[in-house]
């Protein structure tokens, strides 16, 4: 059975946002898709950080424990109850299967009880309204002459290239790159990983890398060739190029490095130490690791950020795009962006990031992806289910 609702409502423009797609609990309040009241995230990262990575089945009993108190604490930030909601949104995808269920489950019920709408997010979706979500006022992404907007969403489980635009109050995307294996967050993750670092290594990686010389290990990137799978029809001749990253193969040229430099001894060595420590700090990293090992982060994490400059700027140019968003964990990194800021600065297009609480998952972003859907009436019914594989455009 749908839930059907009136495009036009007199409420609190409140929606809760619930966000269980990988190993973050989250819920959020949010007005009207652009005033956060509450913002409350479970991090998962000391149960997996023993693995060196998600273990689907222990992040999904720990969304089980999580999601009551995660929701009752953003209810009690935001200072409102659950009849003051308009609205509960969940995301369905893409994520974990189990994951997804727990928030879905949650959601559906709790819309149920409260005889609340229920509306379904993309959580890339969600990335993307991370930026709009604080991008408001004067020349901001949803001023007229801002489309298209090219949104590039880079995270450990995502690089896609998504045109984006605002059409009748209600946006549309077009998928206009992608990754052809690992994801871009992904292999920041296992070269931390394969270096002795702790997970998540993205921010281990961002933090070691002003040490080391980013031009001491020259790495290279092969050009990824668009094949037409079966059952897919062949691009319009004239229409937009598409974008095509692959990090596996300097993921390879990293531990092809480490094993004909002699490193894993010192990569051993700095393992145990940093697993000895309670709580380890950058400096403690940094005292652990000799030259040469700082000189391959620097260099490994300017040739990735490079690739994802140098193609995004390209999409952009092809789709005449004068507004830019980046979005997605890797977001957060800081020499991303410092090279995107300046390269978008020459070539005169505008372009946004989250703030470093919304880069990662989170469910604010959820509700606000939620509030255009909410307007349209644009509902979900109590079948709603989790689509693990769940694409956008």
């Amino acid at each position: 059975m749908d839930m059907k609702h009136g495009s036009e409502r007199d409420g609190t423009g409140l929606i809760l946002g619930i966000e269980s797609s990988c190993d973050e609990t989250a819920a959020a309040v949010v007005r009207r898709g652009r005033e956060t009241l509450s913002n409350i995230v479970a991090s998962q990262i000391s149960t997996h950080a023993l693995f060196g990575g998600v273990v689907p089945e222990l992040a999904s009993r720990e969304h089980l424990r999580n999601i009551v108190p995660v929701v009752r604490a953003a209810l009690e930030q935001a200072g409102v109850g659950f009849p003051d909601l308009d609205a509960i949104a969940v995301t369905r995808g893409p994520g974990l299967a189990g994951a997804l269920l727990v928030g879905i489950t949650y959601a559906k019920s709790l819309a149920f009880a409260l005889g609340k709408p229920l509306i379904a997010v993309n959580h890339l979706e969600g990335h993307i309204h991370a930026v709009l979500l604080e991008d408001a006022g004067e020349g901001a992404m949803e001023a007229p002459g801002q489309y298209p907007i090219l949104a590039l969403v880079v995270s450990g489980g995502h690089t896609h290239l998504y045109l984006a635009e605002l059409v009748g109050g209600s946006w549309r995307y077009r998928n206009v790159g992608r990754t052809v294996d690992d994801a871009a967050g992904e292999a920041f993750d296992k070269v931390a990983k394969l270096l002795g670092l702790p997970y998540p290594g993205g921010p281990w990686i961002d933090a070691l890398a002003p040490y080391g010389n980013p031009k001491a290990v020259p790495f290279a990137f092969a050009q990824v060739k668009t094949k037409v799978k079966r059952g897919e029809a062949a691009p319009d001749e004239g229409a937009l190029p598409r974008t095509l990253f692959s990090f596996s193969g300097i993921k390879t040229a990293v531990l092809r490095y480490v094993e004909t430099h002699g490193m894993k001894p010192s990569i051993a060595a700095r393992q145990a130490a940093l697993g000895g420590m309670e709580n380890p700090k950058a400096a403690d990293a940094v005292a652990l690791c000799d030259s040469q090992t700082l000189d391959l982060i620097a260099s490994f994490q300017h040739a990735v950020v490079g690739d994802l400059l140098r193609k995004t700027f390209r999409a952009a140019e092809a789709a005449g795009a004068n507004s830019l968003l980046v979005t997605g964990g890797v977001a957060a990194n800081r020499e991303l962006r410092v090279r995107f800021t300046a390269e978008a600065a020459s070539r005169n297009v505008r372009i946004a990031f989250p703030s470093l609480a919304l880069s990662t998952d989170n469910a604010a972003m959820i509700a606000a992806a939620a509030w255009p859907r909410f307007l349209a009436g644009d509902f979900a019914g109590y079948g709603l289910n989790a689509e693990p594989s769940l694409r956008l455009g």
